[in-house]
């Protein structure tokens, strides 16, 4: 069934943003202390079993210095500087093992695959990065609510810090094209791109699928699925903080990334969607500031979109733009 409104009105959506004053000096003294902590990033080839595709094991700075690790893999016997997907992993997710990402390398393109601090042990995707928590206050089991007390601990401070670091490691490496540098993932991992096509400049092309962490306060009205749910849980129990919790989170959502965004961009929305609900989706997508911009609407699907149906729509949109 519907779990939100009508698709007309969802297209006319637009609501106002609640961005605090300092949104842009936060995030541009966020990304300043990260890179003046960083160092080299290594690239260890990795034999994956893999005839067609060449592998590395990938440890890069990430939020503070920290290490963030990774894949990057390349399509054997390609030439020349190739365009590369950033790939952005789904809620609770890990980066796994190099053949569980295989699409865009078979597609031609270079990929960098960002473990997810944190995260890994969802039951399918193994993860290898750790989160040192600063702060380590009481939350909501999940990630929603790790350091929800102040924008400085929240936990997806670190995450999209990482996930910047990871284009600019992607832009370094001497077999990627820097101007062809396109951010992509699915729900979690399409929140992620969004707030990267805010924060990064020259960017070829934003993915975003059905995509989490967009215009929280909503997500939390019309909901009770999970992982919004956490964000609920908290606030049931910390009954003082509501305030503090969405200030906080304003400095992490994606509407205010994206109407900072520069890049194309090719979102995806599901109507039948609890998990991201689609008022959620076109907030973002309604707000982002580019005017090459398109979003495929499933009608009949949940949180899984348009899955594999939607790869060849963003295959062609890169053709579109890289020829």
């Amino acid at each position: 069934m519907l779990v939100d409104w009508p698709l007309d009105r969802l297209r006319d959506y637009l609501p106002d943003r609640d961005e605090p004053t300092d949104f842009d000096d936060f995030w541009a003294d966020t990304l300043h202390q990260a890179r003046d902590a960083g160092s080299a990033a290594e690239f260890t080839p990795y034999d994956a079993g893999l005839s067609t595709v060449d592998v590395f094991d990938v440890t890069f700075s990430g939020f503070a210095g920290q290490p963030v690790r990774g894949w990057f893999l390349l399509p054997r016997h390609s030439t020349g500087p190739l365009p590369c997907v950033v790939d952005y992993i789904g809620y609770g997710g890990g980066r796994g093992l190099p053949h569980e990402w295989l699409t865009w390398s078979a597609a031609g393109y270079a990929h960098l695959v960002m473990d997810t601090r944190g995260q890994g042990s969802n039951g399918y995707l193994v993860g290898d990065t750790p989160d040192p928590d600063p702060v380590g206050l009481p939350q909501t089991p999940g990630f929603m609510t790790r350091g929800l007390t102040h924008p400085r601990a929240y936990y997806y401070r670190r995450v999209f810090t990482d996930a910047v670091r990871a284009v600019d490691t992607a832009r370094a490496h001497p077999r990627v094209d820097p101007d062809r540098v396109v951010v992509a993932g699915t729900s979690q991992g399409g929140g992620i791109s969004i707030a990267v096509a805010g924060l990064v400049d020259g960017l070829a092309a934003v993915l975003p699928n059905v995509p989490f962490l967009c215009h929280y306060r909503r997500a939390t009205e019309i909901t009770d699925a999970l992982p919004y749910q956490e964000l609920v849980t908290y606030l049931k129990t910390h009954r003082g903080d509501v305030e503090q919790a969405f200030r906080t989170l304003s400095y992490f959502d994606g509407v205010n990334f994206a109407s900072r965004a520069t890049a194309p961009a090719l979102f995806s929305v599901a109507l039948m969607d609890a998990v991201c609900p689609p008022s959620t989706v076109f907030a973002a997508y309604n707000h982002y500031a580019v005017e090459q911009k398109e979003i495929t609407v499933w009608p009949y699907n949940g949180h899984e979109g348009g899955a594999g149906f939607q790869f060849p729509r963003q295959v062609e949109l890169l053709r579109q733009l890289f020829g």
